[in-house]
């Protein structure tokens, strides 16, 4: 990983931190999706979620801040006296990560290993060392379904390529239905794609295709309320329909900056220049770059 690269990804990990802290939201609050699976909402950073098993509990992603996290423990406590036992990271953003702290250290922490990487890079910033017992213990590499059971709990944690990141990992529960899916799926705005964490709009494309055909109901997102299939048919869609109109802009000769005008997307001037490419930008980029 270049400099500027690891710089970057520190960046988004500080980014999301100072993101989350400006939302206002109140404390989280534990909602049953089936028997022993729920979600939570609230609390300083993205939707989480836990599953009840037979000895313990598994956690997935760990909220912004080490406060916010152990309000996501006393939810739990509310649920269960089983301890937490197991971690899993459905990818390295900090409003996923940054909380991790607020965990009693020596859990099993399962991650791609994608974002193990962009963990240990971003952990190197001083802010963010306390972090550093907290790196996945466990990976997931390749990309085929790793299943597991936790007495009647099944898992299977699968990863389908680089869209949102280059680690993102979807939690799904087959008998109940339920996929964890973290960023891949936002609603009433464009996806949020790290391409400097190696994400990737046609990725993006592929993966939500995958997700399609898991035989699940209920879809947990980093951002949104519970998701239906057809609520991720309709984001694939508007990403396809993008995908098109700027690949027939490009077809016709026009620049990037022209492309953002066409599509409502020119910068104003007076306003504060984004740090990171837009979905447009993102795009625009991986039509006409070299191979």
């Amino acid at each position: 990983m270049t400099k500027t690269i690891a710089a970057l990804t520190v960046l988004v990990f500080l980014a999301g931190l100072a993101a989350e802290a400006q939302q206002p939201s109140g404390p989280p609050v534990a909602t049953k999706l089936k028997d022993r699976v729920y979600w939570v909402k609230g609390g300083n950073g993205a939707n989480t979620g836990f599953v009840v098993g037979t000895n313990g509990v598994l956690v997935i992603d760990a909220k912004t801040t080490t406060e916010a996290c152990q309000a996501m423990l006393a939810e739990i406590r509310k649920v269960t006296p089983l301890p937490v036992k197991t971690v899993v990271l459905t990818h390295s953003d900090g409003d996923h990560v940054n909380g991790l702290a607020g965990f009693p250290k020596g859990l099993t922490i399962i991650a791609h290993e994608n974002t193990r990487k962009d963990m240990q890079e971003a952990f190197k910033d001083p802010k963010l060392a306390a972090l550093l017992p907290y790196l996945p213990t466990r990976t997931i590499t390749g990309n085929r379904p790793v299943e597991e059971m936790d007495g009647t709990i099944r898992y299977k944690f699968t990863y389908s390529g680089p869209a949102h990141t280059s680690g993102d990992l979807v939690v799904f529960l087959p008998a109940q239905k339920i996929a964890f899916i973290g960023d891949l799926v936002f609603v009433g705005r464009d996806p949020l794609i790290h391409r400097q964490k190696g994400g990737t709009s046609i990725g993006l494309v592929q993966v939500l295709n995958n997700i399609l055909t898991l035989d699940a109901d209920t879809f947990i997102a980093g951002h949104t309320e519970p998701l239906t299939k057809a609520d991720i048919r309709a984001a694939l869609a508007s990403i396809q329909e993008k995908q098109a109109k700027v690949k027939a802009l490009i077809q016709e000769g026009k620049s990037l900056d022209d492309i953002k005008k066409v599509l409502g997307l020119a910068e104003v001037p007076g306003q504060p220049v984004r740090r990171f490419p837009n979905l447009i930008e993102i795009m625009y980029l991986e039509q006409t770059e070299k191979k």
